[in-house]
């Protein structure tokens, strides 16, 4: 079953625990020599980050993918008195999770809740955010299903809309909250062992 392997490789991976600034930071090194580092609130336990990266066919590490958190945002100038800066109302995309829900935010996004429509697409595996005025598309993915070859359920899926930001909530399906519960004790326990497959450190 994928819920179990995907466990399997997550117990497997090597791991190292830094606890820093009010974050628990583990870094997961697999065996395919993916790399995964995860972010945790200390008191509440929520994921703040989780970011990916892997090496090329050469041999070099490739730049981190931010699958959950604020990643920084691409560079989108315009030319204004000579000088190039951002354009800070393009929309902008990340995922915020709760221990229960996947949890999307899409910011600047100026337009009344009934324009918006978010529904999933089973044979493409994602889910779409569509605009009745054409003014915005959006396709994306959630990782933590196709890890554990779970299907998309559009009865989970659900948005708000406020302060010009859409929010989008995807339950997490019960074999997602076991393997997280799973993985949240395993990581509060990490400690230095005689393998040293495993270390936990105070900055």
């Amino acid at each position: 079953m994928a819920v179990q392997l995907w466990l399997e490789s997550l117990r497997a991976a090597k791991k190292t625990c830094i606890l820093q600034d009010g974050r628990r930071k583990v870094h997961y090194l697999f065996a395919d020599g993916k790399e995964m580092v995860e972010e945790y609130d200390q008191k509440t336990q929520e994921l703040l980050v989780r970011k990916w990266r892997q090496k090329s066919a050469l041999g070099a590490h490739g730049e981190w993918q931010t699958e959950v958190g604020e990643s920084p945002p691409p560079v989108v100038a315009v030319l204004q008195n000579d000088f190039l800066k951002e354009n800070s109302s393009n929309p902008v995309f990340m995922r915020k999770d709760t221990k229960t829900s996947c949890q999307w935010r899409i910011r600047n996004l100026p337009y009344p809740k009934d324009v918006y429509s978010v529904t999933v697409d089973k044979t493409e595996r994602c889910c779409i955010v569509r605009t009745t005025n054409k003014k915005y598309y959006k396709k994306f993915t959630i990782p933590d299903l196709d890890r554990c070859h779970l299907e998309l359920n559009e009865s989970a899926l659900s948005f708000a809309h406020a302060n010009n930001t859409l929010i989008i909530t995807y339950q997490k399906p019960k074999e997602i909250l076991a393997v997280e519960e799973e993985l949240q004790e395993e990581i509060k326990s990490l400690k230095a062992n005689s393998e040293g497959d495993v270390e936990c450190k105070t900055q």
